[in-house]
């Protein structure tokens, strides 16, 4: 792994789970606390990782192993135009899923080969050094997404065994990355979350 002095925090979860209103949460609570924070999405973050992620929601047909290399292409452009650069300036980046994302979606939910998957993260070689993984009960998963204005993404409109494989997947990989995990209370309130993220990430600094 490349050397660098930032701080990379990635939250991962099935959807419903409030990544993204964590994530602005927890920008502004680092913030406030004096941290210079860049706060990123993925698929997404640059001008052409934003064109896959369109490619990637929408409704054109993509077998998994194209899912998962458009996944992968999307995040190469992100991680040397964005994120490397920033964690190089020591900034604190925050980064709404990575490819533990991938590895739920497309290897435990779809059935790409882990293996193959497991190749792209280590050509991408940036790891990140906290992963928050947002639990949240199914039922209530579902309500939120329900919940949502306008049309399903190509992952939201998948059924509920997928979406149970994910979240197994998800499980299987903080149990066996105990050190990078943590788990978080999602059926909580946003001020909560960003309460038991800023815990975790004290704790961490002062092992």
């Amino acid at each position: 792994m490349t050397a660098r002095h930032g701080l990379f925090i990635t939250l991962e979860g099935g959807e419903g789970a409030g990544k993204s209103t964590a994530a602005q949460g927890l920008k502004a609570a680092m913030e406030a606390e004096g941290q210079s924070v860049l706060l990123t999405r993925e698929p997404g973050g640059t001008a052409g990782a934003e064109a896959i992620r369109t490619l990637l929601l929408g409704d054109v047909p993509l077998v998994p192993l194209a899912q998962t290399m458009l996944h992968f292409a999307a995040r190469a452009d992100h991680v040397e135009r964005i994120i490397r650069p920033a964690l190089d300036e020591g900034r604190v980046v925050i980064c709404d899923r990575f490819y533990d994302s991938t590895m739920a979606y497309q290897a435990f939910g779809l059935g790409v080969p882990m293996e193959s998957v497991a190749a792209l993260i280590r050509l991408i070689d940036l790891r990140p050094d906290i992963t928050f993984l947002l639990d949240l009960p199914e039922e209530l998963a579902r309500a939120r997404v329900a919940s949502r204005a306008g049309a399903t993404d190509r992952y939201e409109a998948m059924g509920a065994d997928f979406f149970a494989r994910v979240i197994a997947g998800f499980h299987s990989i903080a149990a066996a990355q105990p050190g990078r995990f943590t788990h978080i209370n999602a059926a909580t309130t946003p001020e909560q979350i960003v309460a038991q993220m800023r815990a975790a990430i004290r704790a961490r600094a002062g092992r």
